[in-house]
């Protein structure tokens, strides 16, 4: 009987984990990254969000900057946001490793960018980056 009880609970858990990891979206390129991310935060997933980034204390940082700010929006700003499509602008590959990716979303049409690099065979949005373009920095104030 415990041999039993034993091997249906090995199956449940092993079903639980391939279910959690079949859920997991893998980015398979800078552009993908990007898009995992901003669809994350227009959606109002900042847990998701943080997934598709680089994990570190400045990231996270302001990834919970960007969810405190979030909860300010009225109801039908978040709904906006959740419907709002994402326009991906131009791709500048740095290196083999980095891009920056320039964006809008159709609620803001504000041209923003976020910086995408490749880690451990992962791409992976360095959101504290921002990049300046001219003498200009541009904000990342697209995101809810």
């Amino acid at each position: 009987m415990k041999k039993n009880l034993l091997a249906a609970l090995i199956i449940c858990l092993t079903g639980v984990v391939a279910c959690k990891n079949a859920e997991e979206i893998k980015s398979e390129n800078a552009i993908d990254a990007a898009r995992n991310f901003i669809q994350a935060a227009l959606n109002g997933d900042f847990e998701k969000a943080g997934t598709f980034m680089v994990n570190d204390s400045l990231n996270l940082q302001d990834l919970h900057l960007m969810e405190r700010m979030s909860r300010n929006l009225t109801k039908e700003e978040k709904n906006k946001y959740r419907e709002a499509s994402i326009r991906i602008h131009e791709t500048r590959q740095i290196n083999d490793s980095a891009s920056v990716i320039y964006y809008s979303n159709s609620f803001r049409n504000k041209k923003d960018s976020l910086k995408v690099i490749s880690q451990n065979g992962q791409w992976l949005v360095d959101f504290k980056y921002i990049f300046k373009q001219g003498l200009e920095a541009m904000p990342v104030d697209s995101l809810p």
